[in-house]
């Protein structure tokens, strides 16, 4: 079994020292590995960076993060990517990595991800270059997740997001507002690459439970909708055998997946 730590929207900025690592220091009691799904900071400056660092650094399990919208804000997402791994935190962008666990293969494949909406609402590359540019950009980290995932060789494989691959996971946010929270595309990617488990955050408002069409399921690990630290999430054999809770102290409580 592979233990799965995950959270979403820190959202950590300059006066944030000691917000979050006093719930990581015995996290290893409970996961095996902590993703994070996503805006580490609040605005995306550097300074804001080297708190999150400090926060994460030395943790006694590994670290894998992708960044978020709020972490592009300043313009400076390639220095708040190096000063987050220099405090060995793997932060990937349409890349993957493979992580040993205990024997077992834990695969993980990262992306931002972007906005452009679902089935029967979704926006098409047609039109004015700004419309074309937006959907583009979305293909083309639809595009990368698929081929991260499809380049793995792993006994799990978990899709790390920031944006949402389904809407289901969405609901509790405006619908008038889904197209900027996460596209169908993502989702199009997974299902054809295969993967046993996609997190994400960005609906703060959101639910918990997802799956895509293929049937993997998927997780918004959002803080303000896991309502803790982290949640952590069993694999087992490839499939995701349940969700544990963990409060604000990190203590796990098993709880089933449905």
């Amino acid at each position: 079994m592979i233990r799965v730590a995950a959270t979403a929207d820190v959202h950590l900025g300059r006066d944030s020292a000691g917000c979050l690592r006093p719930h990581l220091e015995d996290i290893d009691r409970h996961a095996d590995v902590l993703l994070i799904a996503g805006d580490l900071t609040t605005c995306g400056h550097p300074d804001e960076a080297r708190v999150l660092a400090a926060e994460l650094a030395d943790l006694p399990v590994p670290a894998v993060a992708v960044l978020g919208n709020h972490d592009h804000h300043a313009g400076a997402e390639n220095e708040l990517r190096a000063i987050v791994e220099d405090a060995g935190v793997l932060v990937l962008e349409g890349e993957s990595a493979v992580i040993d666990v205990g024997g077992s293969r834990l695969g993980i494949a990262g992306a931002k991800g972007f906005g452009g909406g679902f089935a029967g609402a979704c926006a098409a590359d047609f039109g004015e270059a700004e419309m074309k540019r937006f959907v583009r950009h979305t293909k083309e980290a639809a595009a990368s997740l698929g081929d991260a995932l499809g380049a793995l060789e792993a006994d799990a494989r978990v899709a790390l997001l920031h944006y949402s691959p389904v809407e289901a996971t969405l609901r509790g946010e405006r619908p008038e507002i889904f197209p900027f929270l996460g596209s169908y595309l993502l989702a199009e990617a997974i299902d054809h690459a295969g993967a046993d488990l996609v997190l994400h955050g960005h609906a703060h408002a959101g639910a918990q439970h997802g799956i895509t069409p293929g049937g993997v399921p998927v997780r918004n690990v959002a803080q303000s909708v896991i309502g803790r630290a982290y949640k952590v999430f069993a694999l087992h054999a490839g499939e995701l055998d349940g969700d544990r809770p963990a409060d604000r102290a990190g203590e796990a409580e098993a709880a089933r997946a449905d």
